[in-house]
């Protein structure tokens, strides 16, 4: 994990000899919405961004050490930064839910300005990135994690040899981001005909980077051959997919290929420009990516689940 360094760095605020053991509080949730404010989205926004308030409160600071951070258990703040996360992403627009991955940075950085051994904002960001950017997460996110690394890029609280390795993950993360035009690319299909991306024409645009064998792979594909709804737009030519083979086994591609939907363009990336991390950060397979009639990004590397439900709420 990329936060590992800084984590285990941190020696966090030990009880001194002789002092009676400290019981664990639950975790503080936010603050109270202000009264005046009386549309139910505009509560949420406001309760969701204040969140962390009370526990990154610095007016009393409880003790930090291995098992626990600012008197919370250490495993309950894993488990409320996945919560949180999985509210921030169902329960706001992007923009406000960027703002709230910054606030939380924010507090957690000013919290341990005034507790420099607590170990907060370490552990936060180590559960944001595990969240948000490992490849197998159900809530990863990279347009939510970009704003994260680029706070702790402009911090100043990286380690000099952690920069290179910072910048190069605010590149991967700000490549297709949504709401921007997808990379465009060419592949070459089994008949060896070259297509491009952006010559497929549909509403919208199903980008599915797979591998032969890949159990993962096999079980998206059943769904959009087998629920009526997703099928129902692939039959239409309201949704075209495009499946594309980036390794280098083409044989092993050849001998699979053939099985794919004859409606899918399917193909490979004959020059390797995604599997090099040039246009696409492809981190592992499957991967897929919703784009829209002009080819703009709706979904980046989203999680299946997520693909299908915005799928079958196309009219």
């Amino acid at each position: 994990m990329i936060f590992c360094i800084l984590l285990s760095g941190c020696g966090g605020g030990m009880k001194a000899p002789g002092t009676a053991p400290f019981e664990p509080r639950q975790f503080p949730i936010g603050t109270s919405v202000p009264v005046m404010i009386q549309d139910p989205q505009e509560q949420t926004e406001y309760a969701l961004l204040h969140y962390w308030d009370a526990f990154t409160d610095t007016s009393k600071i409880y003790p930090s050490d291995s098992t626990m951070i600012n008197g919370v258990r250490i495993d309950e703040v894993g488990e409320m930064v996945r919560q949180y996360i999985e509210l921030i992403e169902s329960q706001l627009p992007l923009d406000k839910a960027k703002e709230c991955v910054v606030h939380i940075f924010n507090k957690a950085e000013n919290f341990q300005k005034r507790d420099t051994s607590c170990g907060m904002l370490e552990y936060i960001a180590e559960r944001i990135e595990k969240c948000l950017y490992d490849p197998n997460s159900p809530y990863r996110n990279e347009d939510l994690f970009l704003p994260f690394v680029q706070s702790m890029l402009s911090s100043g609280r990286l380690p000099e040899e952690m920069n290179a390795s910072y910048s190069y993950i605010e590149r991967m993360c700000s490549m297709n981001m949504t709401g921007t035009p997808a990379a465009e690319f060419t592949f070459t299909d089994l008949n060896g005909r070259k297509h491009s991306l952006y010559g497929i024409k549909a509403e919208y645009t199903l980008l599915f980077f797979s591998n032969p064998g890949c159990e993962a792979c096999a079980n998206i594909i059943s769904v959009l051959k087998q629920d009526e709804l997703i099928s129902s737009l692939v039959a239409s030519g309201k949704l075209a997919v495009v499946n594309i083979y980036i390794d280098l086994e083409l044989d092993k591609w050849r001998g699979y290929a053939s099985s794919y939907p004859s409606s899918w363009h399917s193909g490979y990336d004959q020059d390797y420009k995604i599997r090099t991390d040039v246009i696409y950060n492809v981190r592992a397979i499957p991967s897929l990516y919703l784009l829209d009639k002009d080819k703009k990004v709706l979904l980046k590397d989203a999680p299946e689940d997520r693909v299908f439900k915005y799928l079958r709420a196309i009219n």
